[in-house]
């Protein structure tokens, strides 16, 4: 691809991502599918969050952040783009699989789920969220609250099947993951200016975690005993984050430490406010899922990662696209497995699975049995 191609696709895509700010090879089956735990306990996994952990939401809301198209889900089973924003799986679907309930988290908003199906776990994520209550506006999807009120809503259908006290003991059983926070940063502060007019980085922080802790408590309150809080992403290493902010976004793709500092600062506060729920909740288990270090080992190539291409994703020029702009008339890399991302802000089958491998002591601390 020459350097003439480049500056006209990014040009173009570059125009298209600020007119949507402004309101706002070999297939990937090669991965081995994580092997079941014996002797746990887990009865669902129960996500909330956005993109990184979107098995399909958005594909019932009206929004133009979706991902239900190709080349989405190019290495799912059966090439079926689900509206994750990846090429295959995520890492709560290896998760899931990990712990012996299911090999895919499927979306609470699909109207054809079995009561089967609810009860092994959901995703209650919707893609371009943010814990910022102004995040979900600009992209009209699925808010933090709202997620909870599915959730509440859900536990209902769970009591009307099964019974309240069965209910109960189930959720108390269940795996809870949040992911989400990076729109916060990278679209509704970096990018939008209204939040930049009234917080310092500072301040959004501390705002941030604090509505953080607060889907922590609710969580809590609804019966969650097993939580699992994935960290901030080196954010200043998202190929559109180096597209928008690098002094020359086609010569000079390395992460931007400024950026990716912020996220770290963030996952360090973020880990003294679960050390004092820990101690205030002595029969919660709560953990960091760290993104943050393994996501910064792949595209620094340590322990030979086997990634070529680490600075910009498999879909397009991959520097801005995602979303729409990530479409069936994109060009594709030949092998995604090759690629840390593979749009311009989500990662690879491949590199979700590195992060649940990284990940799977901690998930093993959260389900063991007492």
């Amino acid at each position: 691809m020459d350097t003439c191609r480049h500056t006209g696709g990014l040009l173009l895509l570059f125009l298209l991502l600020v007119s949507l700010l402004t309101f706002f090879a070999e297939e990937i089956e090669a991965l081995p599918s994580p092997r079941t735990l014996n002797h746990n306990s887990v009865t669902a996994v129960l996500v909330f969050g956005d993109s990184t952990v979107d098995s399909g939401n958005n594909n019932f809301v009206k929004t133009i952040f979706k991902g239900n198209f190709p080349p989405y889900g190019k290495d799912f089973p059966n090439q079926v783009p689900t509206g994750r924003f990846s090429n295959g799986r995520l890492t709560p679907d290896f998760i899931a699989s990990y712990v012996g309930v299911k090999d895919y988290v499927p979306p609470y908003l699909d109207p054809n789920l079995s009561i089967e199906e609810l009860m092994t776990g959901v995703s209650f994520a919707s893609a371009g969220t943010g814990f910022d209550p102004l995040t979900p506006q600009i992209s009209n999807v699925i808010g933090i609250p709202q997620q909870v009120e599915y959730f509440k809503e859900y536990k209902k259908r769970l009591e009307s099947t099964i019974g309240k006290k069965t209910t109960e003991n189930h959720i108390k059983k269940a795996l809870f993951i949040i992911s989400a926070g990076t729109n916060d940063f990278v679209v509704n502060y970096f990018t939008l200016p209204v939040r930049r007019k009234t917080f310092s980085v500072s301040a959004y922080q501390q705002f941030i975690l604090h509505k953080t802790l607060q889907l922590i408590q609710d969580l809590i309150d609804e019966g969650a005993k097993r939580i699992l809080v994935a960290g901030l992403p080196p954010m200043g290493c998202l190929p559109i984050v180096i597209t928008l902010f690098s002094k020359n976004a086609i010569l000079e793709r390395g992460c931007l430490e400024y950026f990716s500092s912020i996220g770290k600062q963030f996952n360090q506060m973020l880990q003294n406010e679960l050390n004092l729920i820990h101690n205030r909740y002595p029969d919660v288990r709560i953990a960091i899922s760290d993104a943050y270090g393994p996501l910064t080992d792949m595209i620094g190539g340590k322990q030979s990662s086997g990634f070529d291409v680490v600075n910009s994703g498999c879909c397009g020029t991959g520097y801005l696209e995602t979303g729409i702009l990530c479409n069936p008339k994109s060009f594709l890399c030949s092998d995604a497995s090759k690629y840390v991302f593979w749009d311009s802000i989500h990662p690879t089958e491949t590199t979700y699975y590195n992060v649940f491998q990284a990940t799977r002591p901690t998930v093993d601390f959260l389900i063991r049995n007492p």
